[in-house]
């Protein structure tokens, strides 16, 4: 089965771990630049580096709809930068899974492929007039998440991150400028609050509690003032930052049920 995923953030990578070890072939679409800041369990550092690699699973950077096909087959994970999902009609996929978490639909609809699965607040899945997948998943922490919707829609955006070791906005560092973001210290240093983490146009950014960098935005990423930069987690584990995160996984297996479920859609 290759199924194309759009998006190839930490959340999009945790989906493509749970497929590619179930025995899907996979295509992930991102950006130029990519913004993921747990860079260390996404394949969307693949656009950066040429290659990337999460929990032994290797992603590549292709140029072409039809290298990312071949190298799909051979069991790699193809990477292309194509925001718009232009490629998804030469790729003719058996699934698309929009994973892009912009709590908004950027354009995936059920013509794309027999199955198609929205990831996040934005979609309505069924078959109603109005709805634009076959099924969606949810993604808020708590009793619900990674539980799959045939009818209705995932729990709307909060703007409140879920809450770790007790802590929720206060783990996410934002940008305190425009301008390009210079990292001062690494994705899994432990910081205590007011470490200086980073600068942005010589503007510092402090880490807001003590914990562990889980995440941080790559040098030289063009960022603006209040954009997600950063994660610290505050359970403190950096061995945590290098795998897959419960959420991505539960989420994963959500997508994973989806697709088994509409299984036979593809026969005939």
């Amino acid at each position: 089965m290759l199924v194309v995923i759009r998006g190839a953030g930490d959340i999009a990578s945790g989906i493509a771990v749970r497929l590619h070890r179930a025995g899907a072939s996979l295509v992930m679409l991102d950006v130029a630049v990519p913004t993921s800041v747990r860079r260390t369990v996404c394949f969307s550092e693949a656009v950066r580096l040429g290659q990337a690699e999460v929990e032994g699973i290797r992603a590549q950077l292709c140029s072409s709809a039809d290298e990312a096909a071949l190298v799909a087959a051979t069991g790699t994970i193809a990477v292309l930068v194509d925001p718009e999902g232009r490629s998804i009609s030469q790729l003719k996929p058996a699934a698309v899974v929009d994973a892009i978490l912009a709590k908004k639909n950027l354009g995936t609809s059920k013509d794309m492929a027999p199955i198609v699965i929205g990831v996040g607040p934005g979609f309505h899945a069924g078959d109603s007039q109005g709805s634009d997948c076959h099924a969606a998943i949810e993604t808020k922490r708590g009793h619900y998440l990674g539980r799959v919707i045939y009818d209705g829609s995932p729990i709307p955006n909060t703007g409140v991150p879920g809450n770790i070791g007790g802590y929720t906005t206060e783990r996410v560092l934002r940008a305190p400028a425009d301008g390009p973001f210079e990292p001062v210290l690494q994705i899994g240093d432990i910081v205590h609050r007011g470490d200086l983490v980073a600068t942005v146009a010589g503007k510092p950014l402090n880490a807001t509690i003590d914990g562990v960098l889980r995440g941080l935005l790559q040098e030289g990423c063009p960022v603006t003032e209040g954009m997600k930069s950063g994660d610290i987690d505050p359970r403190c584990r950096p061995a945590h930052c290098r795998s897959v995160s419960d959420k991505a996984r539960a989420v994963g297996g959500g997508v994973l049920e989806a697709l088994l479920h509409f299984s036979h859609r593809l026969e005939g």
